[in-house]
């Protein structure tokens, strides 16, 4: 599943090839695709054609466009989008065949090219909902309650190590809690808890500040570092608004390396079975919590 890199680049994809741009015609082709909408397709297709996007905004692995402008609507909504598995959200120009798993496609006024939803599986989705109440970025009100992420400039370091602190579980649950700190997934922990040679299983409440912010600043550089050449992509689900894949997993030091030598000591990376997922670490580097009496 895209983590927050993945999203990012997306995201400045659609901020430049759509900001501005006014929807002249919406047409879903799988109602899966808004099944999230409460009146379905036609509703979904009703609040956006005239409306105006704004520049969009993410938070974690969300995604969302404010509507600038709409005579349907007003303002104060926005259009939320989640990747889930598959999704793409791809700019094309419209002499472009249509993808196989093509859900959704704005035209635009100006008749310039055009946004397609496209997923494979239909874990992602689409839909329009009311932002917050006087948020000058339109967050809608369903993801108001996920954590800020590492790269946003209102993330607060000190806060996060408090509070990561206090809490009564192991790190990589607490990475992958959304309402702590947004946007790490299973590949990004995995990396971040090697670059700090703490064991996913390590309790939190044994952390020491220093080492709790220095965890945060190694999530803080793989995640620049993976958006800096794109993302992660292992196949072809994940790819940017241009229909380009990303090439950090070329870089990565312990997801996906099971049998590899650990780039530090030498010692093959070990994965094991994790939450339904699955975790690589390095056994020497990474050693596990002594158990407690």
């Amino acid at each position: 599943m895209p983590e927050l890199p993945e999203v990012e680049v997306v995201r400045r994809g659609l901020a430049r090839w759509i900001t501005g741009r006014t929807v002249a015609e919406v047409q879903v082709l799988h109602p899966r695709a808004v099944r999230r909408q409460p009146g379905g397709a036609p509703d979904f297709t009703a609040r956006l054609t005239g409306a105006t996007f704004g520049e969009a905004q993410r938070r974690g692995k969300y995604l969302w466009v404010p509507l600038t402008s709409s005579g349907a609507l007003g303002t104060g909504f926005s259009m939320i989008g989640h990747l889930g598995m598959s999704g793409q959200l791809l700019v094309q120009d419209s002499a472009v065949p249509d993808e196989t798993h093509l859900r959704v496609r704005f035209r635009f006024t100006d008749g310039a090219r055009e946004l397609r939803f496209v997923d494979q599986r239909t874990f992602g989705g689409l839909a329009v909902e009311e932002a917050e109440a006087d948020d000058p970025e339109g967050t809608p009100v369903s993801i108001a309650h996920i954590a800020r992420d590492p790269l946003d400039p209102r993330f607060d370091d000190g806060a996060f190590v408090t509070a990561l602190r206090a809490k009564r579980t192991t790190v990589k649950r607490a990475l992958l809690d959304q309402t702590l700190i947004s946007g790490v997934g299973n590949i990004y922990a995995d990396e971040s808890l090697w670059r700090a040679k703490l064991h996913y299983e390590r309790p939190t409440a044994t952390l020491t500040r220093p080492q709790a912010a220095l965890l945060l600043q190694h999530a803080r550089d793989v995640m620049k570092a993976a958006l800096a050449v794109g993302g992660t992509s292992f196949d072809s689900l994940y790819v940017n608004v241009n229909g380009e894949s990303g090439y950090f997993s070329r870089d990565l030091d312990a997801y996906g390396r099971e049998g590899e030598p650990c780039r530090r000591c030498g010692t093959p990376i070990r994965r094991t079975a994790w939450m339904n997922r699955s975790s690589y670490f390095c056994p020497r580097c990474q050693r596990p919590p002594r158990t407690r009496p």
